[in-house]
This record gives structure tokens, sequence and C-alpha cells, in this order.
């Protein structure tokens, strides 16, 4: 069974930047495609990037293009997160993508203040 880490968050200013790591336990990602998963209070979990076995391909919402980077190797994926705004305040956690229930992990805070 994969046991998915989050950690890297952390409380910033507007305008700094993060950089988030997910690592794997019990297995490797294997052929998944991986991504991250962002929830802000009172929100509904949200799709924020996704990167493809072999770093083939790549996708960012649209809230995120230009500003956040993911990243993957054998064991742990990265999220780089530049010129944070308030709006990226959230819970971030990693999951294959599409997301499986069974690997949702505790995520990492990021607050951001203005």
């Amino acid at each position: 069974q994969m046991q998915l880490i989050e950690s890297g968050g952390d409380s910033v200013q507007a305008g700094e930047s993060l950089r988030l790591s997910c690592v794997a336990s019990g297995r490797s990602f294997g052929s998944n495609t991986m991504g991250w998963f962002r929830q802000a209070p009172g929100k509904a979990r949200e799709f924020v990037a996704a990167v493809s076995r072999y770093s083939h391909s790549k996708s960012y919402s649209d809230s995120v293009k230009g500003r956040f980077t993911i990243d993957r190797n054998n064991n742990a994926i990265y999220l780089q997160m530049n010129n944070l705004k308030p709006e990226d305040t959230a819970v971030y956690y990693c999951n294959t993508q599409p997301p499986e229930q069974t690997y949702w992990g505790q995520g990492t805070q990021v607050t951001v203040a203005s």
C-alpha cells in the first residue's frame, strides 16, 4: 500500500516562494500520473497540477499556470510555487491523477499573507 507524505508548507508573505515535496512510502509511484491538489477553508478540494510518469506531460490549473512548476523523480514529487498570492492559502495534498481516495494524506499547510 502506497502512503504519501507531504511537506514543505509554511507561512509566507505574498510574492514569496515555497517548494513542496511529496514522498511515497510502501511502494513507488510506479506508472501513475501524480498530482497536487489543494483545499482552502470552506472550499472543495481542487486540482493544482499533474505530471506524467516520465515528466513528458504536465498540466496546471489556470489559477497557478505560470507561477507553479511540478516535477518528479522515482521517489518524490515537487511543487515549486513562486509569486505566491493570498488566494493560494490552502492545505496541499499529493495523490494520483485522477486521485484515489485511499491515498489522501495529511497534507501540508500553505498560508500566504498579503
